[in-house]
């Protein structure tokens, strides 16, 4: 018997997600099911599945159900796991907005990458939505990422998820991104890695185009322009934690603009938009039929 499941569709930055709202963690999500969803063709179309599930009923955020009562259970295109996504927590939180089950103001959600304050602002003062990411950890060690016949020293930063961010000359460098840029040494990122490339637009105003592990390139990265603001602002001297001073980079993105600032003390913020954009349902035996 055929079951109507409902889903949402949003998008921060036009980095584009399928919204399952399941607070009871009663739908199965296997990896070929979130691929077939975020199918551009033959599914829904999205970078991204954000299953929402309240903290107490997922296994894997128990633990966290006291600190935050929804937990963001992300999964990447192509149904692999994700311990984080910026662009997706800040589309989560609009949908709790929209859904009802918070207002503007501060809330909290759990992540595999931990749980992440957020702030939702009035609607009169452009209902932007700011998340902190934590703080960004700079493994250390020399990496490089090559596209073709182009190399570019790159630096290792990670934001929950992995990132290598390579400053170059132009975006077109990075080729088409269909496929992932190669990296090395291999164990730098055992687990895959997003990449990041990057060109200046002004001062503490730069561009970037990313390949997301799981997913290609992708028109925003939100843990990506994280990534992109920290290793700028090393490369400009200007560490927050040595001038005691925050620092505020703005990143384009293909879909649009992030502003990203990191404080004195490691935390960073990022403030953005988050758009919901339809909503519906589909049939469990359309779901079953495609992944058969």
């Amino acid at each position: 018997m055929s079951t109507r499941i409902a889903f949402l569709k949003g998008h921060g930055t036009e980095n584009d997600f399928v919204i399952i709202p399941d607070p009871d963690n009663a739908v199965e999500l296997s990896p070929a099911a979130v691929a077939a969803l975020c199918d551009r063709r033959a599914g829904i179309g999205a970078d991204g599945v954000l299953h929402v599930v309240r903290s107490a009923a997922h296994p894997e955020a128990r633990h966290l159900a006291d600190r935050a009562e929804w937990f963001m259970d992300y999964r990447n295109g192509d149904g692999s796991i994700a311990e984080m996504c910026g662009n997706g927590v800040r589309v989560f939180a609009r949908y709790l907005q929209h859904a009802g089950h918070v207002g503007e103001g501060d809330l909290t959600v759990a992540t595999r990458g931990g749980v992440k304050s957020v702030h939702i602002a009035k609607a009169e003062s452009g209902g932007e939505i700011t998340v902190g990411m934590g703080k960004a950890l700079l493994p250390g060690g020399d990496v490089t990422v090559s596209v073709s016949e182009h190399q570019w020293p790159a630096l290792n930063v990670n934001m929950g998820n992995p990132h290598a961010v390579a400053f170059v000359d132009d975006l077109s460098e990075a080729g088409t991104l269909y496929e992932a840029p190669l990296f090395s040494p291999a164990s730098a990122y055992p687990d895959g890695v997003n990449v990041e490339f990057v060109v200046d637009r002004g001062p503490r105003h730069v561009a970037m185009r990313v390949h997301e592990r799981g997913a290609g390139e992708t028109r925003s990265c939100g843990t990506g322009t994280c990534a992109v603001a920290v290793a700028a602002a090393r490369r400009d001297a200007l560490d927050p934690a040595v001038t005691g001073a925050p620092v505020t980079y703005t990143v384009e993105v293909l879909g649009g603009r992030l502003v990203i600032t990191e404080h004195p003390d490691g935390e960073i913020e990022m403030t953005g938009p988050a758009v919901i954009v339809a909503e519906g349902e589909f049939a469990s035996e359309w779901l079953e039929t495609a992944i058969a």
